[in-house]
């Protein structure tokens, strides 16, 4: 649900549930956007004959890569600008859905490397991009093109405003943390060969959500935001990064579970960290809480890719009762995101905080 925005008596804003037509407007008015910048990336290029090809084939990248998600991350800069700046120009308004839309394209860039790495099937409910029998491993190169539109828009629309170059080193800043949180995910979980869980602790699986997910995801939203309206000081960062890197901890581990339990035809994907070797929070718990015996179990069963193995890791999660100690700590986190609020920098409202948690409470998908 977007929120409609009001003020309260302090002057921050406070989100209200909107009518569904006032949040259809804010997700139609973001999603006319996305053919107007598909055109700014390619239209040029298709008047030129040696790139014409390339150009059709990018724009059929962007096309199938892009829109398809919940959008949740580039509406959340929106959203956080309307927190921040009250009053804003239709001008302002239209610049943060642009970089809005380029954490969307980072994500897609971050997406179609991370399903070739990870051998995945479907994502958002469509095959994995690599999976088009004429795609395969050119989806390498796809990504760079995703990646590379993020500045070329943003040099467009942002460029000779005071915030650029936070901006700018703010996308790349995020970019290298994200790689790095793949880096510790793909050292981590090791394809082929006998499984190791010798590195499987809750430190590592910590540090890899944090860099791999919590940065882009969370953070780099409402930061891109902050750098619009002027919001740019060390304190203000650090009081919001503090809340949102531990929101994307519990999106993340939200996410595992729903890879483990959720509906493919809720969530869009089918879940395959158990055969993929991943480290994920339920393993982890998973080996925390086993007998000799059910190691044993997790051994020979995990990261094969076999129905009836992962079959076998789902049942002893469920001797476990994992599901029941995720439910916990859902509670417990979500408890600990709003301690979290109450102590935060006087200069944020703390109503932004509290509608974002809201929104990720107990998700489905």
């Amino acid at each position: 649900m977007i929120m409609e925005v009001t003020m309260n008596q302090n002057g921050h804003k406070m989100a209200t549930e909107g009518k569904r037509s006032r949040s259809m407007s804010e997700l139609e008015k973001f999603d006319e956007l996305f053919p107007v910048l598909v055109d700014n990336l390619t239209k040029q290029g298709l008047k030129d004959d040696e790139i014409t090809s390339a150009m059709k084939w990018f724009k059929r990248v962007l096309e199938y890569n892009v829109p398809h998600g919940k959008k949740n991350r580039g509406l959340t800069v929106v959203q956080s600008y309307r927190y921040l700046v009250p009053n804003p120009t239709d001008e302002d308004i239209r610049i943060a859905q642009v970089i809005g839309w380029c954490t969307e394209l980072l994500q897609a860039f971050f997406l179609v490397a991370d399903d070739v790495m990870d051998h995945s099937i479907t994502r958002r409910g469509q095959p994995c991009w690599y999976r088009n029998s004429e795609v395969g491993l050119e989806a390498i190169n796809d990504s760079f093109y995703l990646e590379s539109a993020v500045y070329v828009l943003l040099k467009k629309y942002c460029k000779g405003k005071p915030y650029y170059t936070d901006i700018l080193e703010l996308f790349h800043e995020t970019t290298m943390q994200t790689v790095t949180g793949q880096c510790l995910d793909m050292m981590t979980a090791t394809v082929g060969g006998s499984v190791d869980f010798s590195s499987y602790s809750m430190d590592r699986y910590k540090a890899i959500v944090k860099w791999k997910t919590a940065f882009y995801s969370f953070y780099l939203p409402v930061a891109g935001a902050m750098h619009m309206a002027g919001t740019s000081d060390e304190v203000s960062h650090a009081s919001a990064k503090t809340i949102l890197l531990k929101m994307g901890e519990y999106f993340q581990i939200q996410d595992d579970y729903l890879d483990c339990y959720g509906d493919p035809k809720v969530t869009g994907k089918v879940g395959t960290d158990i055969q993929d070797n991943k480290c994920s929070w339920f393993v982890v718990q998973a080996l925390q809480r086993s007998s000799p015996e059910q190691r044993s179990v997790l051994e020979e069963n995990y990261a094969v890719d076999d129905p009836e193995k992962i079959a076998a890791v789902k049942s002893l999660y469920g001797s476990l009762q994992l599901e029941q100690c995720y439910r916990d700590y859902e509670e417990n986190s979500y408890a600990e995101i709003q301690s979290l609020i109450s102590k935060l920098h006087a200069d944020l409202p703390a109503e932004m905080f509290h509608s974002f948690v809201k929104k990720i409470y107990k998700r489905e998908k």
